[in-house]
């Protein structure tokens, strides 16, 4: 469906650790019509009218971007805890070993305002999840979310949707 971007991802055997088969996006970064085919097709992909595109840091932050001036929205960064000026809240979510804690403004959005959140790559889904409830907490509408790469093998896309979100990816990946 969407070969033409997954040829344009760099596979890297073995990192960062054995085993590991890494999905290097910036090869589609620098390829101008393929990023601009990518948002393009997230855009179309997008399921009604939309306030704000949540952004994951880092990589998430280019595709919030660029998705949202065609769909006429405003960017939200979340941010690891520590980031943003200012008041914020947070949430914390279980790593392979320990905790992490991503942060948003406590002012970023009015509550009810629609979100779509996004990001470059879904794999377990333990950011993306903490992202939800995050944006739930501040009293979003969060019920899509899209990505570049899907790692289905991984699950987190399935739990995105038990979790009520409509999942939307460009490509998929096998293994992990």
């Amino acid at each position: 469906m969407n070969d033409d971007l997954k040829a344009l991802i760099r596979t890297i055997p073995d990192f960062p650790k054995p085993g590991i088969m890494f999905r290097d996006i910036t090869t589609l970064l620098l390829d101008a019509k393929g990023f601009a085919t990518s948002i393009e097709r997230m855009a179309a992909a997008t399921h009604g009218p939309v306030d704000l595109i949540a952004g994951i840091e880092a990589r998430g932050f280019l595709f919030a971007a660029a998705l949202a001036a065609p769909l006429g929205a405003g960017v939200l960064l979340i941010r690891k805890d520590g980031k943003l000026p200012g008041v914020t809240i947070a949430e914390d979510y279980a790593l392979e070993y320990g905790t992490d804690r991503i942060a948003i403004h406590a002012d970023a959005m009015a509550p009810g305002q629609r979100v779509l959140l996004v990001d470059d790559l879904i794999a377990t889904g333990g950011t993306a999840r903490a992202a939800v409830r995050l944006l739930r907490k501040a009293g979003a509408v969060v019920e899509q979310a899209q990505f570049l790469v899907d790692l289905p093998d991984l699950g987190g896309a399935a739990a995105l949707r038990a979790d009520g979100i409509a999942v939307d990816s460009l490509v998929a990946f096998e293994g992990h």
